[in-house]
């Protein structure tokens, strides 16, 4: 029989493998008879995923890897290469491994299988063979770009629109994203017009952050800790509107079984944001004059006044001068409302904040949708700066969070960038963005724009694997690092 102190020694024998197993970088698995993976260790679950007979029940994608490697184990067993170190490829990576032999605590006849990811020394192998020049002008080479790889870095990182260095800088949530005159202006009137209790009205066409810029006058005034609440006008019927904010007595229609208070007196002390106010109704327009201009409000049904302290805060992307040319407004009401007017320029006429914009919703949905999105080309964000942006931020939105989610690897590129097509264009021919961003430009320098884009798009697409990118574009060799130079393009960052 075992001894108490033998028991102990092998329960610490086996502890000191299992931790030694799980420590060390190389892929280490156990394989039972060529028909599943017992065990992995945390490097080989990184490479591959969990491939565990336990771990992959309706899992195809993982169910495929399993047989890849089960595929190898057998091939290897069946050429009696066991305790050999060979290669062989698996998703385009270049994997060195070893088979041993094993005997399991209950007899069972299991495979320890070895594994080292070679990619990265093949793809540097295969760049140093188009070097058919000397020793002297390897070196030299390499010397330079250890030279230069600080201001390549300074470079990459302006062409690649400061990327990570801007997604460093997180604005806080809530607050207006961008650096143009127009904003810092619009960010000051918020701030000076916002300890007042004066009635402000929020014009802008739709999509340019009216609730946003509402949302701020409310946090930085003195009724940032009372009650705050936002209408829709447009999305309720003007009766059902009306009772929604005025409240009503009992009887006043069919269904008032008691008295209700409306939103003006629920939300007394506080702010109330009236959006769409350019949609009420001519009888909604007297109501909300009489809360303007007296403090008051009647409850549908009702008879008397109740005096409310609310401050309104209203917003719409219509013309309210123009409607009351139309005799659609009331002037007495339009007066009220523009008291102090925050005008929000559309987002074609405030283009430098777009880099801003991107790298916030960049951010945004990358962490949304669990994305390391690090590349972001300047040839994109020229096209963002060009386009008419019809649907102002929410639009630019839309594209960015689009892009983000149709994605591959850490890149977005002219593949992802799909822009909105409004009602009535979806028949009408696409314009031509990319050659309409050239316009005006000399042909050399449009050449050379469409080659550098050609480069990176070729690294891109083969992971910054040089040989191959070399063998498609047909080109020589010396040309092509000549190129990469000038346009200061390194294809490490493509990897």
């Amino acid at each position: 029989m075992q001894t108490e102190d033998s028991v102990q020694d092998i329960q610490r024998l086996v502890h000191n493998q299992h931790n030694l197993l799980e420590s060390i970088p190389e892929m280490v698995m156990l394989v039972k008879d060529s028909e599943s993976i017992e065990y992995m260790n945390p490097s080989a679950r990184d490479f591959f995923g969990d491939l565990r007979k336990e771990s992959i029940k309706g899992h195809s994608a993982s169910n495929q890897n399993v047989r890849s490697l089960l595929n190898i184990v057998a091939r290897t067993i069946q050429d009696n290469a066991i305790e050999s170190t060979l290669e062989t490829t698996f998703n385009e990576h270049h994997l060195e491994y070893t088979l041993a032999p094993f005997q399991g605590y209950k007899g069972d006849s299991l495979l320890w299988f070895f594994v080292r990811d070679l990619t990265e020394t093949k793809s540097q192998l295969e760049e140093l063979t188009l070097f058919h020049t000397s020793i002297e002008t390897i070196l030299s080479h390499k010397i330079h770009e250890l030279k230069e790889s600080e201001r390549t870095r300074r470079s990459l990182s302006k062409e690649l629109n400061s990327l990570k260095e801007h997604l460093k800088d997180r604005p806080e949530e809530g607050k207006m994203v961008g650096s143009s005159r127009s904003l810092t202006e619009l960010r000051d009137m918020v701030f000076q017009v916002a300890k007042s209790d004066a009635t402000i009205l929020i014009t802008g066409e739709s999509g340019t952050g009216k609730e946003l810029v509402a949302n701020l006058i409310r946090e930085s005034s003195n009724r940032n800790e009372k009650p705050f609440l936002k209408i829709n006008c447009n999305a309720i019927n003007d009766s059902l509107l009306e009772s929604d904010l005025f409240g009503h007595e009992k009887g006043a229609f069919t269904g008032a079984e008691g008295k209700r208070k409306g939103k003006f007196e629920v939300v007394d002390g506080g702010t109330i944001f009236l959006d769409e106010i350019g949609d009420i109704s001519p009888r909604m327009q007297a109501a909300l004059l009489r809360v303007l201009q007296d403090g008051e409000i009647i409850r549908v049904g009702g008879n008397s006044p109740v005096q409310i302290d609310v401050r309104v805060i209203a917003a719409t992307n219509r013309d309210l001068a123009a409607m009351v040319q139309d005799g659609n407004f009331r002037l007495d009401l339009f007066y009220r409302l523009n008291i102090i007017n925050i005008s929000i320029p559309p987002l074609r006429e405030r283009r430098d904040d777009i880099n801003d914009l991107v790298t916030h919703f960049i951010r945004r949905y990358r962490q949304a949708f669990k994305k390391e999105i690090s590349f972001f080309p300047q040839s994109i964000l020229n096209r963002l700066i060009q386009h008419d942006w019809p649907g102002n931020v929410r639009e630019l939105e839309n594209v960015i969070q689009r892009a983000v989610l149709m994605s591959k690897n850490n890149a977005i590129t002219e593949n992802e960038l799909i822009f909105d097509v409004l009602p009535g264009e979806e028949n009408q021919p696409q314009q031509k963005n990319y050659l309409q961003q050239l316009d005006g430009q000399p042909l050399k320098s449009i050449l050379a724009d469409i080659e550098k884009d050609i480069i990176i798009y070729s690294l891109e697409k083969n992971h910054g694997n040089v040989v191959k990118t070399v063998k498609q574009l047909e080109i020589g060799k010396t040309a092509f690092y000549d190129k990469l130079k000038r346009y200061s393009i390194s294809p490490k960052e493509h990897k």
